[in-house]
């Protein structure tokens, strides 16, 4: 039996929706779907009734659930004991997305040795499209990512919003706008970005096209260095200004929803060390 079959099968009994569930493992509703018919085919039963309205779980499927958490709980923590087994609890691997959490981090770092002293930081650079897949996979401990919704197996404590910008080439006639529209782009060519989650098109907006093109750009600091090249244009958050500045390009105030900057762990590590950053990020989170 599928172990993802099963997750996905838990998420489906908490969502109650196709489309929700999947989303929560950033994969679209037509594949979510055959592995949960995949699953209802190797038990010979069916899991959930589905109408054109509304899922539900069915006996068996209420059965099934409550044995796929205690499995999975069992799973869990045992891939999370055998990762941390050798290592040193005090020092993580922190994943920085872009600019981070810009000029807030000196403040989380200092509320987290009030708490843990002996936490250290290594650092990894996590890039659009795996900024929450290194996380989930244990490659690092803490990311500091683009929040776009609920991704199975993370816990997400916000830290920072800002607004988002437009960035446009200094020969453009857009350059010297003081804000801008969706409409007053409407007609600019964009420069295709990665997205992690199907949730942050509705973030991107019109920029959300061609963002699974293969050559999509992965790197948040390569933006403006891209935009000046090809003369397209990108969205990014407003400190992107003050981190990434570029002679050629122009970091415009665009509407829109902001951008939301979270501090993802696993669910499943209990550390202190990482009950110190879960703890610091909420206090930074409500400091304004």
């Amino acid at each position: 039996m599928d172990i993802r079959a099963l997750r996905y099968a838990v998420t489906l009994s908490e969502e109650l929706h196709f489309g929700r569930a999947a989303q929560r493992h950033y994969i679209s509703p037509q594949p979510f779907g055959r592995h949960i018919q995949r699953l209802e085919r190797e038990l010979g039963t069916r899991l959930f009734e589905r109408t054109s309205r509304r899922v539900t779980l069915t006996p068996a499927g209420e059965r099934l659930i409550a044995e796929a958490r205690s499995l999975l709980d069992t799973v869990d923590s045992l891939t999370e004991h055998h990762h941390h087994r050798a290592a040193d609890e005090k020092l993580l691997t922190l994943g920085v997305l872009g600019f981070g959490l810009a000029e807030r981090w000196p403040d989380l770092t200092e509320a987290v040795h009030s708490q843990e002293p002996a936490v250290t930081f290594s650092y990894a650079e996590l890039d659009l499209a795996d900024q929450y897949e290194a996380v989930r996979s244990h490659r690092v401990d803490v990311g500091i990512v683009q929040y776009a919704g609920p991704v199975d197996g993370l816990v997400f404590e916000p830290a920072l919003t800002m607004p988002r910008v437009v960035v446009v080439p200094a020969r453009s006639p857009l350059a010297d706008a003081n804000r801008l529209t969706e409409a007053d782009v409407s007609d600019s060519p964009w420069l295709p970005t990665a997205l992690a989650h199907p949730a942050l098109e509705a973030w991107s907006g019109p920029a959300a096209d061609g963002s699974h093109h293969r050559g999509a750009l992965r790197h948040p600091a390569a933006i403006p260095g891209a935009v000046a090249t090809t003369g397209r244009i990108a969205l990014h958050a407003e400190a992107a200004g003050r981190f990434y500045p570029h002679p050629d390009v122009r970091f415009v105030p665009f509407d829109g929803l902001p951008v939301e900057i979270a501090v993802a762990t696993r669910t499943t590590d209990d550390r202190d060390a990482i009950a110190a950053v879960r703890h610091a990020t909420r206090l930074l989170g409500g400091v304004r």
